[in-house]
């Protein structure tokens, strides 16, 4: 198994295919307005990181650290094609945001996930975020997790 994470433009097939594959597994959990997906022109904005995994070259993974212009960011897009998870793709992406936000020295990184994705929220949790209130432009919902990790 040859696994490789690396920055790459996100409008490509094959990536377009995983967002679609993200929403409709979105969808399947939560109503319309609790979904909070990016769609693929802020993707290709420069204050977008968006990193590509793949394996034995093809694309099984992807997600994006989207700067805030306030010294944080935010993880979104984070989705491994179900076919290859167990092979820690959402760690080595996990390991590239961090890695891409202690270089532009940024001070957190943010997210929102769904109350009903236990592996995402265990992954998050792992890497060491904790719960806060609604950030940005999210209102508080029930059916979101709120997530914050300061980098030092």
């Amino acid at each position: 198994m040859s696994v490789t994470i690396a920055q790459e433009p996100p409008r490509q097939d094959a990536i377009i295919r995983l967002l679609d594959l993200s929403d409709a597994y979105a969808a399947s959990l939560y109503p319309a307005e609790s979904n909070h997906m990016v769609d693929l022109s802020l993707l290709e904005k420069p204050s977008v990181s968006f990193f590509v995994a793949r394996n034995e070259g093809a694309i099984v993974g992807c997600c994006a650290l989207v700067e805030a212009g306030d010294g944080t960011a935010e993880i979104k897009r984070m989705f491994v094609d179900p076919q290859a998870r167990g092979l820690r793709i959402a760690s080595g992406l996990m390991n590239a945001l961090e890695a891409i936000a202690r270089e532009k020295r940024l001070t957190a990184i943010r997210l929102e996930t769904g109350i009903y994705q236990p592996e995402a929220i265990a992954l998050y949790r792992k890497y060491g975020y904790r719960e806060i209130e609604a950030f940005g432009t999210y209102l508080p919902d029930p059916l979101s997790l709120f997530m914050e990790k300061r980098l030092g």
